[in-house]
């Protein structure tokens, strides 16, 4: 009997084991090319506490850099953005953050105030996939899914990528035990230009009206922050196109002003000296390096001057940190730049990421 009980109970465990194996390694590594899925994850691996979280889609992890404010002002941030990061998901990436820090300041990027619902499953799996299991992450999963979407998929990915065996890559191997960090404390770094040469004419809409399920996210994030004592800061960054409407601006900016908040559009602010013919690496859709540099200089020296921020490099504990992080920031700047040189553009895994 005991024998049998064995037998079972190797099996099942070898069964485990094995369904474990597949289901990691048919999940997509985000190591090349659309490497903004590794993002939401890489959180959890920071050692040094963040005063400043920034949250939201590319108009964040593109066009900040937490390396930047902190060689400026000290400031530590973290940027817990990801590819098309519904408001919905920003709440509840928030209180997930809040199970392991309470920043000072939430930045929040209102671009995605326009989307009521969400788009695809594919975004969906770039921001849901790397939260920890927790209520907040099912919460999120439950507020996020297409209709045809299932929550079964997510607690077993396999489900979802069990067809990923005819697109296997060294990548999905040489990554299958650990992956190698992409971001800069959530700031993707791409350091070529492609300039801005012009956006097509700005088309009408139908309906300006902001949709009533991403602002009452909006709302409730209003009140989380309020909760906890955490001022919230609303930005637009200084990106033009997809097109951003004045009618959405000003109902932000109502809201706002109704909450006592403050909202901040960075279009057209010559103050920042963002010259798109340089700063862009994608002719004006996102800021490149240098852009991003610009950007976080400006917004650091606003972040001074109105809330009391730690000056981290005065504390030798976490300067200690932060260089490692200095380090490895220039180390991939130096990478990218001497690609560009040889090759005239980039080849490593920056090169094909979408947004």
């Amino acid at each position: 009997m005991l024998k049998k009980v064995l037998t079972v109970t190797v099996g099942v465990i070898a069964a485990v084991l094995v369904f474990a194996g597949l289901q990691r390694l048919l999940m997509p590594k985000y190591q090349t090319g659309v490497i903004e899925g590794s993002m939401i994850a890489e959180y959890y691996d920071s050692r040094e506490p963040h005063e400043v979280i920034f949250l939201g889609d590319c108009e964040v992890y593109e066009n900040f850099s937490p390396v930047e404010l902190y060689r400026d002002y000290g400031i530590s941030s973290y940027i817990r953005g990801s590819a098309e990061q519904y408001i919905w998901q920003s709440y509840y990436i928030l209180k997930d953050t809040l199970r392991k820090e309470t920043p000072k300041v939430v930045v929040l990027s209102v671009h995605s105030l326009q989307f009521d619902q969400p788009r695809t499953e594919e975004y969906n799996r770039m921001t849901l996939d790397g939260m920890r299991w927790s209520q907040d992450k099912i919460d999120a999963i439950n507020a996020s899914m297409m209709s045809d979407e299932h929550f079964v998929d997510y607690v077993f990915p396999i489900l979802r990528y069990h067809y990923r065996w005819s697109e296997l890559t060294s990548d999905d191997f040489t990554h299958f035990f650990s992956k190698d960090r992409v971001s800069h404390n959530g700031y993707y770094m791409r350091c070529d230009t492609r300039p801005y040469t012009g956006f097509p004419p700005k088309p009408p809409l139908l309906d300006y009206t902001l949709g009533a399920n991403a602002m009452r996210y909006l709302s409730l994030i209003t009140e989380l922050c309020k909760d906890n004592n955490i001022d919230l800061v609303l930005i637009k960054a200084p990106i033009e196109y997809p097109f951003w409407y004045e009618e959405w601006d000003e109902q932000i900016e109502a809201f706002a002003a109704e909450n006592d908040i403050p909202y901040i559009n960075y279009i057209g602010n010559e103050e920042i000296g963002i010259d798109m013919s340089v700063d862009t690496y994608d002719a004006g859709l996102h800021l490149n390096l240098t852009g991003a540099e610009k950007m976080s200089s400006y917004l650091g020296s606003w972040l001074n001057d109105n809330y009391e921020l730690t000056d981290y490099r005065d504390n030798s504990e976490y300067s200690q940190l932060w260089q490692s992080n200095i380090d490895f920031y220039e180390s991939m700047k130096a990478q990218q730049y001497s690609e560009i040189e040889q090759y005239g553009e980039l080849v490593s895994f920056g090169a094909n990421a979408t947004n």
